[in-house]
């Protein structure tokens, strides 16, 4: 492919490593919202080096360590990528390439959903489904920074075991368990105050019959493949609200209110209370194998490709 243009607000890096996220097989699909012509490079989010600037950048300069979203939506499975300088952020003191990568999105879509769109609070119950997942852990972790009672639900022992370990109060195997009863059973029948949901499909319709009156069902993404629909009766009914989360969207449109949630996700982190999961990392040749392991929902935490 040819090297990608800079323009006059943007930002060249160096790619030192990108990670893998649903989002990329959807891409790769036609599936997504954004639908670009062939041939394209998938890959939206990536760590590494700035070695070039725009005219009109006033944030960053060469040489500076950075973690980014690519604002297009794809061509971060390369050496070299290209975004706006409003979509990148300093890697925090501490913080290799590959964690970096792992962390900007996730744990940037969890604390925008928890704080902004669902304003969790500290005496509430905050369900996620899908918890084993880079934007479950994520959740978990930061829904416990802000004082909350975790519920952590997911397909088997061993992602249930790793929610565990990142700091979830109750655990629920869905696919041994029917999901609405044991969430009635680990709220006592009060309900969810605020639910993460990456995953649609069934565990969304299971969550939005248990939520609490005035409660949140925060949307993030459907890794199940089936996106679903929300019986409206249930709004009226139990008073609760379908918020949508796109933190891409927010990234660009709030750059100010975007650097005061990293300033505090920095600060969680040096703090030892954030901690990212690499669970595999790839070379950027077997990019087809991590898709594949995303795809087939078989990864805990987030995948990683490496760039020499």
């Amino acid at each position: 492919m040819p090297r990608p243009t800079l323009g006059n607000t943007d930002v060249r890096i160096s790619v030192r490593a990108a990670s893998v996220n649903f989002p990329d097989t959807l891409i790769i699909e036609g599936k997504y919202q954004v639908q670009p012509e062939l041939p394209f490079t998938p890959g939206f989010e990536v760590a590494g080096v700035i070695t070039e600037v725009g005219s009109g950048v006033t944030e960053y300069t060469v040489g500076q360590k950075v973690m980014a979203l690519i604002g297009a939506g794809y061509g971060g499975f390369a050496e070299e990528a290209v975004t706006d300088q409003h979509t990148a952020e300093l890697i925090p003191d501490g913080m290799d390439y590959t964690t970096a990568t792992a962390f900007y999105s996730c744990y940037g879509t969890s604390f925008h959903a928890l704080v902004q769109r669902g304003r969790l609070g500290a005496d509430e119950t905050l369900l996620v489904l899908g918890a084993a997942g880079g934007i479950g852990l994520a959740a978990i972790e930061i829904g416990k920074a802000l004082g909350a009672r975790v519920i952590a639900a997911a397909g088997s022992p061993e992602k249930l075991a790793m929610a565990k370990a990142h700091g979830a109060d109750e655990l629920i195997n869905y696919r041994q368990h029917d999901l609405r009863g044991a969430i009635r059973n680990a709220t006592r029948g009060k309900g969810v105050d605020v639910c993460i949901d990456a995953v649609g499909g069934d565990a969304f319709h299971a969550a939005s019959r248990e939520m609490a009156q005035g409660g949140r069902l925060l949307v993030v993404g459907f890794a199940s493949g089936s996106i679903p629909s929300v019986a409206v009766n249930l709004l009226l009914l139990k008073g609760y609200s379908v918020v949508g989360v796109y933190w891409n969207t927010f990234v660009q449109s709030n750059p100010a209110e975007k650097a005061r949630n990293s300033k505090e996700l920095a600060r969680l982190y040096a703090a030892g209370k954030l901690q990212p999961l690499v669970s595999n990392t790839y070379p950027m040749k077997a990019v087809a194998e991590a898709l594949k392991a995303v795809n087939t929902r078989k990864a805990i935490g987030k995948l990683v490709l490496t760039v020499p």
